[in-house]
């Protein structure tokens, strides 16, 4: 069931002020009697994560890999995305960090100040870096997939063209032709189309190609990725062989970066012809990644916010 939380207005890095609903919903255990886990949503998806429609059912729910009934499952969704009904306009106004930022307003509004792991494929696994970046207590452990703490310059490019697809064609998001034998990067761009044909408004296509196109912890230097080393979070990385945004080989370069600054960091791959999108595809390769992390919960949920945490 969609819920929504009050947050407090938010400045975006432009210089713009909003004041956004935050809806989310809860899968499995109540909030604050179980470790809780943050799932952040990819493009294409929204915070219906569980059950029959849910678009990573595969992966959560009674006795799968994220056990709903060891876990509280908590996934925002990202304002503007239109499954709450909340379109935003100007969607230049913001950036991948500003969503992250909203994302720490809403766990400090519902009284939690860490959780067990936040979680999320391409998109919400940048959310996901960016969060930890600001706030480098708020999880026990990251697990980023398909993902990495800054855009590539090759997905930047290519958010680009669509962008100006978007904002030059008039029916940008119905108009493919599938007949047409077609490379990585242009089935990327049918299978968003599709996708946000059936569910998404064209508006919120634009901003959540702008927030893919701009994760990078380090915009401001190296502090942000600093935090991340010097912090206790527990990192895993999973990317994907055939991933042409984010790649491999810079997700490697990340893990042995972290490596080298003795981070607690681990690194697996999905074996996919699938490119990119296989996170959402491959749950069988997915699940045994992550079985070991989720396979014992630990007894004590989340921690919840208290008076002195606020002093």
């Amino acid at each position: 069931m969609l819920k929504q939380v009050q947050i407090d207005p938010i400045i975006t890095r432009s210089g713009a002020r909003y004041h956004l609903p935050l809806t989310y919903e809860v899968f499995g255990r109540a909030l604050h009697t179980a470790p809780i886990i943050l799932v952040n949503h990819a493009l294409t998806g929204n915070s219906n994560v569980a059950g029959e429609h849910g678009w990573w059912t595969a992966l959560i729910g009674k006795g799968k890999c994220i056990n709903t009934d060891h876990y509280t499952v908590l996934a925002f969704n990202i304002p503007g995305n239109g499954y709450d009904g909340t379109y935003i306009e100007n969607y230049l106004d913001f950036v991948a960090q500003d969503t992250a930022r909203i994302f720490l307003k809403g766990l400090e509004a519902l009284g939690i100040s860490q959780v067990f792991a936040i979680i999320g494929g391409s998109l919400g696994g940048g959310i996901g870096w960016e969060m930890a970046a600001l706030n480098p207590e708020i999880t026990e452990h990251l697990i980023p997939i398909a993902a990495d703490w800054r855009s590539t310059d090759w997905l930047i490019a290519n958010c680009r063209v669509q962008e100006q697809i978007l904002n030059n064609s008039k029916d940008p998001v119905r108009t493919v032709n599938e007949d047409l034998g077609i490379f990585n990067v242009e089935s990327w761009l049918l299978h968003h189309g599709n996708k946000l044909r059936d569910r998404f408004s064209l508006k919120a296509y634009k901003l959540n190609n702008q927030l893919l196109k701009t994760i990078d912890i380090a915009r401001d230097g190296p502090e942000g990725f600093e935090a991340i080393k010097n912090s206790k979070i527990n990192i895993h990385i999973i990317g994907v062989n055939s991933d042409l945004f984010f790649t491999i080989k810079e997700n490697r370069e990340t893990f042995n970066e972290l490596t080298n600054a003795n981070c607690v960091v681990t690194y697996g791959e999905i074996n996919s012809k699938y490119g990119h999108d296989s996170f959402l595809i491959e749950f069988e390769q997915l699940a045994e990644l992550l079985y070991l992390l989720f396979k014992k919960p630990r007894k004590t949920p989340g921690r919840k916010i208290n008076t002195l945490d606020h002093e």
